[in-house]
């Protein structure tokens, strides 16, 4: 079954940048990847940017600074990537899961761009991240759940929302290319 467009709040401004939105295991980083190859854009993603910048990976930024520290991190390292999209670099970002629940995180990118919201069931989420450890959120399964929950409402003030019903991330990719944004 293909993804379902749900809403579409913005179109195209001058800005190139497309942000995609969405819960850890929704897969941001294919999507994005094969999306940026599809338009001729580059790709990004803001897990590997805080990464290279902490020198260290996720769960040790988590388990060594705290996960405030890695918010710091992560909303000085978007808003990097925010400045190069609005001086004109195409770009197409996936943002961690936690990223667009930080509100001053969805202010910077509005106005910058489009954001995405892929939307996918949480027993999809389940079994995508399973037996990672490089998720440290996902670590306790019943905060896990409650972490979805919990973050919906930020997703749900994405540009667009598309509802993901396939592991088949082209469907995904076809959805977006198929938005006003690119007319």
């Amino acid at each position: 079954m293909a993804p379902l467009l749900v809403s579409m709040k913005a179109s195209k401004n001058e800005t190139p940048g497309i942000y995609l939105v969405g819960f850890m295991g929704s897969g941001k980083s294919t999507i994005g990847r094969r999306l940026a190859t599809a338009v001729g854009w580059r790709f990004a993603d803001l897990d590997d940017d805080i990464e290279r910048y902490a020198g260290k990976t996720i769960p040790e930024v988590f388990d060594q600074d705290g996960e405030a520290e890695f918010r710091r991190i992560e909303s000085a390292m978007l808003e990097l990537r925010i400045a190069g999209v609005k001086s004109g670099d195409a770009l197409v970002l996936s943002l961690g899961g936690g990223a667009f629940a930080q509100r001053l995180n969805r202010e910077a990118i509005r106005g910058s761009g489009l954001s995405v919201w892929l939307d996918v069931p949480f027993e999809t989420v389940q079994r995508r991240v399973a037996g990672f450890a490089h998720r440290p959120l996902a670590r306790d399964p019943q905060k896990f759940r409650e972490l979805f929950e919990t973050r919906r409402d930020a997703y749900a003030q994405a540009d667009v929302h598309i509802l993901i019903s396939s592991d088949n991330p082209q469907q995904a990719v076809d959805a977006i290319l198929a938005l006003e944004f690119f007319r």
